[in-house]
């Protein structure tokens, strides 16, 4: 599977620092298209923050079911996956942390008409947005330098969110450019 792309602290002009002992998480995420080849944004307005659908892995969760399950909780939809595109790594070594994200390109086959968004999600102002792909990177990558903490969020929250949004933007930015 390739990597799409390797975010690292030099990526926002800052020195990387040698990891000790880094938690590792597996995430799932991608674009998802309904009829009207638009796509699925999350918008966390308290944040200001722009992502796509997805979240994290579960323990012995396939990738491919937890893409499954973030598209109901995040977007209200039941999707069909239609292609991998490959791996985005995370190299946060500030916070001693690395993610790696499989990422899908996926259809909606039935809008449920409701998310099911966590307390923290609903409390930061979560709402899905549908745009269209020039939209949807616009509003991410304009984003990424206007990002705030939430109150459930720690100190590290907006060195989080910026890995978070320019991810989102270069999964976008690779579809683009080779689909």
């Amino acid at each position: 599977m390739i990597c799409i792309k390797k975010i690292t602290d030099e990526d926002f002009g800052i020195d990387s620092v040698p990891f000790v002992n880094p938690r590792c998480r597996l995430g799932a995420r991608g674009i998802v298209f309904n009829n009207e080849n638009k796509i699925a944004i999350l918008h966390k307005s308290m944040k200001n923050e722009y992502k796509l659908v997805g979240g994290g892995i579960d323990e012995n969760e396939d990738p491919t079911k937890a893409f499954k399950r973030e598209c109901l909780e995040e977007a209200g939809c039941r999707v069909e996956i239609d292609d991998c595109l490959g791996t985005v790594e995370e190299l946060k070594t500030h916070d001693d942390f690395k993610q790696t994200s499989y990422v899908y390109i996926a259809h909606v086959l039935e809008d449920l008409g409701h998310t099911d968004f966590t307390e923290q999600e609903k409390g930061e102002g979560s709402e899905l947005l549908w745009l269209d792909m020039d939209e949807a990177m616009k509003k991410i990558k304009d984003s990424e330098d206007k990002i705030v903490a939430s109150k459930f969020e720690s100190d590290m929250s907006i060195y989080h969110t910026k890995f978070i949004v320019r991810r989102d933007y270069e999964i976008l930015r690779y579809y683009k450019n080779h689909a």
